[in-house]
């Protein structure tokens, strides 16, 4: 029992590192009935959840200081901010979706001072659905697995590094290749569930 808490644990500190491939991994395990999926899933997305608030914490209140300390940071996130400013909620929820910009994203939230209830709840939905929807893929692939190998416990070390890889691997790629249109995907709301923003306040007498 106490080991595969540590596994959960494990699962939910490496997720921002690992990305898709701790929760594909985590529904993979989960169908070789090693963890359990929903306790996998959850662990996930709470991990990468606290690393996306400590990212927004890190940009609002430290925002400055980043930017003496790297100053090859300003120019991309001069671009996000820009982006964040226009549309802050979904910019929170494109925290986890942001291929490319998934670290500069959320300290770009904090820096442009979205209020803290709209960033939890955005990123919120964001890590939550993400971790759902890639353990899913993970249970879904061990599902094909066991469907073309039949008893798949024999091969499931192989796969498990295969799986691993190729995530990591695809992740890399699109990261790679979107890294300059995140802030295009915000303004054009391809980030989003919605490509309504909240009306502004209308401060007219």
């Amino acid at each position: 029992m106490l080991s595969r808490l540590w596994v959960y644990v494990t699962l939910g500190a490496t997720s921002i590192i690992t990305e898709e491939a701790a929760p594909v991994l985590a529904g993979f395990a989960a169908h070789q009935h090693h963890l359990g999926v929903v306790q996998a899933a959850v662990a996930c997305a709470l991990g990468s959840w606290a690393a996306d608030i400590a990212l927004y914490a890190l940009g609002r209140w430290r925002a400055l200081k980043l930017a003496a300390r790297w100053p090859k940071l300003i120019s991309p996130m001069e671009k996000l901010l820009k982006s964040v400013r226009r549309h802050p909620w979904r910019a929170s929820i494109a925290v986890r979706y942001a291929y490319g910009a998934r670290v500069p994203l959320p300290i770009a939230c904090g820096a442009a001072e979205i209020p803290v209830v709209n960033y939890l709840i955005g990123s919120g939905i964001s890590c939550w659905s993400w971790s759902a929807l890639f353990t899913a893929i993970g249970w879904i692939f061990g599902s094909t697995a066991v469907l073309l190998l039949g008893r798949v416990r024999r091969h499931e070390d192989v796969l498990a590094i295969s799986l691993v890889v190729a995530v990591l691997l695809i992740v890399g790629i699109i990261a790679w290749r979107n890294r300059e249109k995140v802030p295009v995907e915000i303004d054009t709301g391809l980030l989003a569930f919605s490509r309504t923003e909240p009306p502004a306040p209308d401060h007219r007498p």
